[in-house]
């Protein structure tokens, strides 16, 4: 296992966490961030992180977003709960949408990783063409299959790790 690969097993794997997440969309398009996951591997999704306990969703979801995007932002809806489980990563992720309120967008940090090593590598907009052009594997699987933001609609409810919505 690459060194990167072991710090995030060491540090997320092994226990359950609470994730909150962003969707902010302008223009048709979605900010995403990619993020090294090691060596021959990069995992793209929105601006999100664990949670601080002690701090409520909304707040927890403002500084990720902050952290990682230089953005201020404002919660308007609640869309969906999301169980990731790739052993021996397991989370629980919340996912809203947003809106912009102030800041500048600037490739942020991520400041989570003991070691210092950044994570986020890439920042930016993308269409559901552009991000359906990312191999299933490297990017977050409620993005498998996008074909317009509308579609966040049918995310509505909790998803397992195959992306099947529970009723």
């Amino acid at each position: 296992m690459a060194e990167l690969e072991k710090e995030l097993t060491d540090k997320f794997g092994g226990r359950l966490r609470i994730r909150v997440n962003g969707i902010l969309i302008e223009d048709g398009a979605a900010l995403m961030i990619k993020h090294r996951m090691g060596p021959e591997r990069d995992f793209w999704n929105v601006p999100g992180g664990g949670m601080k306990f002690g701090s409520d969703a909304a707040e927890n979801l403002k500084r990720e977003f902050k952290e990682e995007t230089g953005l201020d932002i404002r919660i308007c809806n609640f869309v969906c709960a999301h169980e990731y489980l790739e052993t021996p990563l397991h989370a629980i992720e919340l996912f809203f949408l947003v809106e912009k309120t102030g800041g500048r967008l600037t490739l942020g940090t991520d400041p989570e990783l003991d070691s210092g090593k950044q994570l986020i590598t890439e920042l930016k907009f993308m269409t559901p063409e552009k991000l359906q052009m990312i191999p299933k594997g490297e990017k977050h699987p409620l993005f498998d299959g996008i074909k317009s933001w509308n579609d966040v609609r049918k995310w509505m409810g909790y998803f397992n790790f195959e992306n099947n919505s529970i009723k």
